[in-house]
């Protein structure tokens, strides 16, 4: 989920700590991911799995538990021309909904694939290994209707399906790679990437340690589609879900000074749309909100999430949290310990500092 233009990964990487050291953009293990602590102290740097001891008995992690849909999905043109399918959203019944990409492999940069083959409303194609017509498009976005629904185009998808790649890989990334310990539905485009380091260890840490878990699923959407107008969209309108027992738990939380603290922006963007127009109700909704600096969070009192710089939209909605000189000099702690801010990399812990006093007000 992106929330604004984004420039290319390597020269966002480089504005990091205004000119020191780049951010590094490749993978790291999720037992090796190192964690930027951003609160009222200097930020400093630890072990992800030292999160636990972060926090205080009482306050309440919220999780999104949408797993990672296999969503690549490689097509042909009636007149026999290839393209790929990068679902944007869950699939609902037999209905694809997406972006389309040239053909080329997994190594080519988003922004550097040729154009897809254009489509019009009525043409058919395949895609998944099932033919497919289309019902509408705006530009590269398109819906596609199969004829085929329910477990027969689950299998369809998960058989020839790929999760998206990312080009600094020499090897793509099997399935698994790509989800979280905790991931139950298929919802996600992308991974909820700020979750991939919270390993059963961690999760088992934060039990010991007081810290309560609650979960919620929000569609996270596609990172960027290397078209500049469609990139500048996004984010687009997420489905999400808020199931009763994480609405009670974050009362009791609050009933209890605890604090809430998510676990990536998806959260966020989940429980603050959630709120926007009242008190916290659980169902199902669409998130629309977007977050900026000039956001005051409702609901969600710290963040764990993958590092951004300057340029990035995620930036604009980690300043809701904390100003933008100290998220600058984390960044410029981070560079200079050779973090990563791929979306398979390192993270930071942000704590808001009206949430750092035990019975703070809300």
């Amino acid at each position: 989920m992106k929330f604004s233009r984004m420039a290319p990964r390597r020269e966002r990487a480089e504005a990091a700590g205004g000119g020191s050291a780049p951010l590094r953009t490749d993978e790291v293990s999720r037992h090796a991911v190192r964690l930027v602590v951003i609160d009222a102290d200097i930020p400093r740097l630890v072990p992800f799995r030292a999160l636990p001891r972060l926090l205080r008995a009482g306050d309440l992690v919220v999780l999104n538990d949408a797993a990672t849909l296999p969503a690549s999905l490689r097509g042909t043109t009636a007149n026999g021309t290839r393209f790929e399918l990068r679902l944007s959203s869950p699939v609902d019944g037999s209905r694809l909904t997406g972006v389309l990409f040239g053909d080329r492999d997994h190594r080519t940069r988003t922004e550097d694939r040729p154009p897809p083959p254009s489509l019009a409303v009525g043409d058919h194609v395949q895609v998944a290994g099932v033919s497919a017509h289309v019902v509408a498009t705006l530009g590269r976005r398109v819906e596609l209707i199969a004829p085929i629904a329910g477990d027969d185009l689950w299998r369809a998808i998960y058989a020839t399906g790929t999760p998206v790649q990312y080009a600094h890989r020499i090897d793509a990334l099997p399935l698994h790679a790509v989800q979280t310990a905790y991931a139950a539905r298929p919802w996600a485009a992308e991974m909820p990437s700020a979750g991939r380091p919270i390993t059963w260890d961690v999760l088992l840490g934060l039990r010991r340690a007081g810290v309560e878990l609650a979960t919620l699923t929000h569609a996270a959407g596609l990172s960027a589609t290397g078209d500049d107008a469609l990139d500048h969209a996004l984010p687009w309108p997420e489905r999400y879900e808020i199931p009763k027992p994480t609405v009670a738990a974050i009362a009791a939380a609050k009933a209890r000074s605890g604090r809430v603290i998510a676990v990536g922006t998806t959260v966020v963007r989940a429980l603050e749309a959630a709120a926007q127009h009242g008190p916290l109700r659980a169902g199902s909704g669409v998130a629309t909100l977007r977050l900026d600096p000039t956001y005051a969070p409702k609901i969600v009192d710290g963040l764990v999430s993958g590092l951004h710089v300057p340029g990035e939209s995620h930036f604009e909605l980690l300043q809701a949290f904390a100003p933008r000189a100290r998220l600058e000099q984390a960044l410029a702690l981070a560079a200079g310990h050779g973090l990563s801010s791929h979306e398979l990399g390192d993270a930071c812990l942000i704590l808001r500092e009206a949430a750092l006093r035990p019975g703070a007000s809300r």
